[in-house]
């Protein structure tokens, strides 16, 4: 079953300025369902974008693996350029006109979506996990590798350790996340709903689909497909 990304606003959103980007992201930010999740699970996506630094090259990958074992079961993978500017909490701008192309292209839908990135953990909380989701209408988990936004304390060192993963600048701090330890001894992830899925449920299911690394099995292969897909190019990983 191929996935069809649904319009969410009345005309396209990629030839944007920065400003209306923002605007943009404050609108659709209440459009985000926080609660829920998946009845069933059989397939799990990752998706992993990498970008040079020298030029406007970028390498996109979408992995979907079986939810059982963890194994693989498709892969589709490009390359594009970009055309939006880095800016931190505008990453979706940048990088999902390339993974809707794979997306278009994949064969198996997948029934939970992991994104190397924010959700709801985002100053305007509307992260790029939150966009993809929202786009997709598929249950989404923010799995980001840093903090972009919002205050904790330390988890345990232990496997499944978290702390909350809170926005101060109101009155009486708001939970945005989970700062969640997905392997003993490692530094953890910041975890946040991105569409269509409770923060409970979301820890859960990444902390299920660790594999014994500290990234999400699906994100971690998403990341080594690009990685591979980007030396193949000729374009060294570091540049």
């Amino acid at each position: 079953m191929r996935v069809k990304a649904v319009r969410i606003t009345g005309r396209p959103t990629w030839e944007i300025d920065p400003a209306s980007a923002i605007a943009l992201q404050e609108r659709l930010a209440k459009r985000v369902v926080r609660r829920g999740g998946p009845r069933k699970v059989s397939l799990v996506a990752g998706v992993d974008v990498s970008t040079s630094r020298f030029s406007r090259r970028a390498w996109g990958g979408v992995v979907v693996l079986r939810s059982s074992d963890l194994a693989l079961v498709e892969e589709q993978g490009g390359e594009a350029e970009v055309r939006f500017p880095y800016i931190p909490g505008l990453l979706a701008f940048r990088e999902i006109p390339l993974l809707l192309d794979l997306f278009d292209r994949l064969r198996h839908k997948p029934d939970l979506l992991f994104v190397d990135g924010q959700g709801v953990a985002h100053p305007r909380g509307f992260g790029i996990a939150c966009h993809l989701g929202l786009l997709l209408d598929i249950p989404t988990i923010g799995c980001a590798k840093s903090r972009l936004f919002g205050m904790h304390d330390d988890p345990g060192p232990e496997m499944g350790s978290s702390v909350p993963l809170l926005d101060d600048r109101g009155p009486r701090p708001r939970t945005i996340g989970r700062v969640v330890r997905t392997k003993d001894g490692t530094r953890p992830l910041y975890v946040s709903v991105g569409h269509k899925i409770g923060l409970a449920e979301a820890v859960r299911w990444t902390l299920a689909c660790s594999g014994g690394y500290r990234l999400p099995e699906p994100t971690r292969q998403a990341h080594l497909f690009v990685t591979r897909l980007r030396r193949e190019s000729g374009e060294s990983v570091n540049g």
